[in-house]
């Protein structure tokens, strides 16, 4: 149910990866089983630090949660299971960069999918909205964006660059482990090479943000019934993903998502075998967290 800021267009396996952990690390916990099982609850939170969830709202709200998390366990965790061994392939054998755009475009199908699982519940969620609330919404974007500004925007260019590698380090060393600083050199300038412009990134959320909020007080003002509300958030997922493909900015767009992939082959292609061989264990615990997780009944 949450709303996907996701940049640039997401693609699969090794890049999906670091997706999928960042889910993880995002939710504050080191075990993925500890994470997905308390999802539900992490995902409730999360909605009422955006709305303020009422107290009509906050037992139904959680039983559509409940629901969601019940089809994901059942309908796709057999799939990560698969995406995660096709990566132990890969990097096994060496992916190519088309391996990882091939990959990428998985990543944005599943979760352009899920989204679109989500649209009764959205609906109903958009629908039960006070003015009180969307105004809480919009504060909660503004301090989002000011967040982002801060963390992303201080300072000159090698300032906003040398941050921009710390965050992809971390999320490279999660994988790999510990990295010589021969190789951080050249993980910093793939990473370099990518073009920045946070000025666009933070106009892009401010978008998507506003297009949020002119859905739920079109919803609210209008008093629509739920069949036309869940048209308007299906059009409205649809076209966040479609958005970057089609924007007068696509050069820059396609550019940063060529960036991002060169970026993750050329971690893959420094790593040494005993990186690799740490890499795969992680996944392969990935995996028995995911077998474990569907053999659940919830």
């Amino acid at each position: 149910m949450q709303q996907s800021n996701m940049s640039p267009r997401g693609r699969r396996t090794i890049y999906g990866l670091f997706v999928m952990l960042l889910l993880a690390v995002l939710a504050g916990c080191s075990s993925l089983k500890l994470a997905y099982n308390n999802g539900d609850t992490l995902l409730y939170w999360w909605l009422d630090g955006y709305v303020d969830l009422n107290s009509e709202q906050k037992g139904w709200v959680k039983d559509d949660i409940d629901r969601l998390f019940q089809w994901h366990r059942k309908s796709q965790l057999q799939d990560y299971i698969q995406l995660l061994q096709t990566a132990q392939r890969q990097l096994s054998s060496g992916p190519t960069q088309a391996d990882l755009q091939n990959d990428y475009d998985d990543i944005k199908r599943r979760t352009e999918a899920l989204l679109l699982q989500a649209t009764p519940q959205l609906a109903e969620l958009a629908r039960s909205l006070q003015p009180e609330q969307i105004a809480t919404l919009e504060r909660k974007f503004a301090a989002n964006n000011a967040e982002f500004r801060k963390k992303n925007m201080r300072g000159d260019k090698e300032a906003q660059q040398r941050y921009r590698f710390k965050k992809s380090m971390e999320q490279f060393e999660l994988w790999f482990g510990n990295f010589t600083a021969e190789q951080e050199a050249q993980i910093r300038q793939a990473s370099d090479a990518r073009p920045l412009n946070n000025e666009i990134w933070l106009d892009e959320r401010a978008r998507r943000q506003n297009s949020i909020l002119a859905l739920v007080r079109k919803v609210q003002s209008e008093k629509l019934g739920k069949e036309a509300t869940q048209a308007l958030i299906q059009t409205l997922i649809k076209e966040g993903f479609r958005r970057l493909d089609n924007s007068e900015r696509s050069a820059f767009f396609n550019a940063a998502e060529e960036g991002n992939i060169k970026l993750v082959l050329t971690v893959i292609q420094l790593a040494t075998p005993t990186q690799k061989a740490h890499a795969q264990r992680r996944m392969q615990g990935w995996i028995d967290d995911f077998r474990s997780l569907a053999a659940q009944q919830r």
